[in-house]
């Protein structure tokens, strides 16, 4: 009778251990079908209706870059951030808040905008390539961007693998950059900005309706990507805040828009 019982308590735990065993296998097929069906999820916003939008601020930390930065937080929304290093060593506020953009990485960007922005005088910065390559090197050394990605002072030129476009009076400096491997990045469309207050030109409503136009007609550098350009400093202003949070909403009304920094532009180098 005591053998008995051993056998059948044997046989119950047995059952158990078979039991839990098959119960943490299904827990783990689960598992892998949840991580599957969110990499599937994910990956079906790169379909081929997709469009990507690269909003890009230039010449901060200025006035108008913190409010650039909530909007894009609170919005949930990529950006990139083109940083003059003369600018974010200004004063204690410009340097944490610089700091503040790039630890929001990935999120947001930070790219080479130059030390001194030509000191706004941009032919002679430009007739001076060594200068030029110099003043874009020091920037880099001083902040340490992440990526090798630069935008010219005053100027829209490109150089990236497969890309190369630049007006005569840049395109010394650009070859010079090409060569040290950084990636160029200039823009497809810009939001102007007026020279007295620096305010935007265009209404937010006639920005989206060109980002729309622009890419039914395929006038963009990289087909289904636009790389937009704006300044921090018109957004300093609530009204025009207003204006950038519109022009961010309407845009997202489009499912096959999607934002994201310029580091994930095609074909760059490095």
């Amino acid at each position: 009778m005591h053998f008995y019982f051993m056998l059948v308590s044997f046989f119950f735990m047995n059952c158990s251990s078979k039991n839990k065993e098959k119960d943490n296998k299904n827990s783990i097929q689960q598992d892998s079908t949840l991580i599957t069906s969110k990499k599937i999820v994910d990956s079906s916003k790169n379909d081929s209706l997709t469009k990507f939008i690269y909003l890009s601020f230039d010449d901060g930390p200025l006035g108008g870059t913190k409010n650039c930065l909530h909007i894009c937080l609170e919005n949930n929304i990529k950006a990139s951030f083109f940083i003059v290093a003369q600018h974010s060593l200004a004063s204690k506020s410009s340097t944490e808040m610089f700091k503040t953009l790039k630890s929001h990485y990935p999120q947001l960007l930070v790219a080479n905008h130059s030390f001194t922005h030509a000191n706004n005088k941009y032919h002679q910065y430009y007739t001076q390539k060594g200068m030029a390559f110099k003043d874009i090197v020091r920037a880099q050394d001083t902040l340490q961007f992440p990526f090798p990605i630069v935008r010219l002072p005053g100027n829209n030129a490109w150089a990236l693998k497969n890309i190369k476009k630049s007006t005569k009076l840049v395109k010394p400096v650009v070859g010079l950059l090409d060569s040290a491997k950084y990636n160029v990045i200039g823009w497809d469309v810009e939001w102007d900005f007026t020279k007295k207050g620096c305010r935007p030109v265009q209404s937010f409503q006639k920005m989206a309706a060109l980002i729309d136009t622009m890419f039914k007609k395929n006038k963009t550098m990289t087909p289904k990507h636009i790389v937009i350009l704006m300044h921090d400093n018109m957004f300093r202003a609530p009204k025009d805040s207003v204006s950038l949070v519109s022009f961010i909403k309407k845009l997202k009304e489009n499912p096959h828009y999607q934002f994201e920094t310029l580091n994930n532009y095609p074909n760059l180098k490095n």
